[in-house]
């Protein structure tokens, strides 16, 4: 019997165009349903099926304020003693290191005043319409309640008002609403915070969302309702041509009129088999989950903790901390673990009695690239289109990328230039 199986369309729909999303995250769902809404017959495959990695586990912060790209020239003092910290909020495993440097290494370069400015213009472009985006492809799903736009806060516990003064001109001076609180403001907002919150920022534009995974479902199930379809299978290679495929390791070739790589941080061997070696490299994110109710309104982060608390479905989830060392090596549980004396401070009533055995720990993959832009365009394998790399802004950005990926590959004219996401910016 053949492996050449073509995917099958609906009856009457021989005239439809047939594409093949690689990825059943947040990223190639919400991109699924823009492409499937343009009347187009939609297959999305995952080895794990749906909201299997990052997009059920992220911090569920809908973080629109974060504009500045990750590559920041003040943190080259700090970068060894938070490497060396075994539980610091930002580390790379030694066994790692040799394989992290040349992500290193651009991430530095990118920290050049140039580059900076050139990212976090590509940066805002694409936070400028993001929370639009998910809030019509929401309403759109019938669940619009997954949205909940009460903004955030990023508190302080210093006193020192120069540093905070600093903090908020920089925000404000960006274009980020914001507006600056004194301890007495923020605990106005959220009770259940420490009397030691010295001072917050509001950023009174963001949102977040009780369930990532929910909005998974959600997407999954309209996708269906619009005639697409899910399927199991692991993708070893993509190959473009007049028939593009996507080769599975299980023999298959599943055949389409387009395929779109949305794999995230298992994107970079795909990426390589339509022609392009990206710099692609996985950060690996921890939560703790825990059962008790925090009593916020909206997520809280801390400015000296580095860390984030958002209120969510069945509970409160804290979430923040970055580890280097790849896709294989097995989770390290004290990285989560250590998020909870953090919590206790913050939230001293909520979380008093609280143990790490009341929580649920758990470890995902941000594909993160070393200018923290995504990769979105035409790869340069006729047929294969690439939307990967949304390190922390994947949930922020999938609503407003599947919209750029579904005018690009229509042949509308996308709403913003798309150069800046190009994959030929490494060539």
């Amino acid at each position: 019997m053949s492996t050449d199986n073509a995917l099958q369309l609906q009856p009457g729909a021989a005239a439809r165009q047939r594409v093949i999303v690689v990825g059943a995250g947040v990223v190639g769902l919400a991109s699924a349903v823009a492409l499937a809404r343009r009347g187009i017959k939609v297959t999305v495959i995952d080895k794990e099926g749906v909201a299997a990695g990052a997009s059920f586990g992220n911090a569920g912060h809908f973080a629109t304020e974060q504009v500045f790209p990750l590559a920041d020239p003040a943190l080259l003092p700090k970068l060894p003693g938070m490497l060396l910290d075994p539980l610091g909020p930002f580390r790379i495993r030694p066994a790692y290191f040799h394989r992290a440097l040349p992500w290193f290494l651009r991430f530095v370069v990118n920290m050049s005043r140039k580059n900076r400015e050139r990212n976090g213009v590509a940066i805002k472009a694409l936070n400028l319409n993001a929370m639009a985006a998910t809030r019509e492809l929401l309403a759109f799903c019938g669940r619009p309640e997954l949205l909940v736009e009460n903004g955030s806060l990023l508190v302080f516990e210093t006193r020192d008002k120069q540093v905070i003064d600093a903090e908020f001109r920089t925000y404000r001076d960006a274009g980020v609403a914001v507006k600056l609180l004194n301890g007495d403001e923020a605990l106005a907002l959220e009770p259940s915070l420490t009397a030691a919150v010295t001072a917050a920022l509001w950023f009174t534009e963001v949102g977040h969302t009780p369930s990532p995974k929910a909005i998974c479902d959600a997407l999954a199930d309209t996708l269906i309702r619009l005639g697409g379809s899910i399927e199991l299978g692991c993708v070893k290679e993509l190959q473009g041509g007049g028939a593009p495929s996507a080769l599975l390791d299980d023999g298959r070739k599943l055949k389409a009129d387009k395929l779109l790589l949305c794999a995230g941080a298992w994107s970079k061997p795909l990426a390589q088999s339509a022609g392009h070696k990206v710099p692609l490299d996985t950060e690996r994110g921890y939560h703790l989950m825990m059962l008790q109710q925090s009593g916020l309104k909206r997520p809280v982060a801390s400015f000296e903790r580095k860390f984030i608390i958002t209120p969510m479905d069945g509970g409160t989830r804290l979430a923040g901390t970055v580890e280097f060392g790849g896709l294989d090596a097995p989770m390290s549980p004290a990285r989560a673990d250590c998020l909870l004396p953090h919590a206790k401070a913050l939230l001293p009533e909520v979380f008093a009695a609280a143990t790490v055995d009341d929580g649920e720990r758990w470890m995902g993959f941000r594909p993160s690239m070393p200018d923290s832009l995504p990769v979105l365009g035409e790869s340069q394998s006729q047929g294969v289109y690439l939307c990967f790399g949304h390190q922390h802004l994947g949930l922020t950005w999938a609503a407003t990328t599947a919209e750029l990926m579904g005018q690009l590959m229509t042949g509308e004219t996308p709403a913003i230039e798309m150069r800046p996401y190009s994959v030929k910016r490494f060539d």
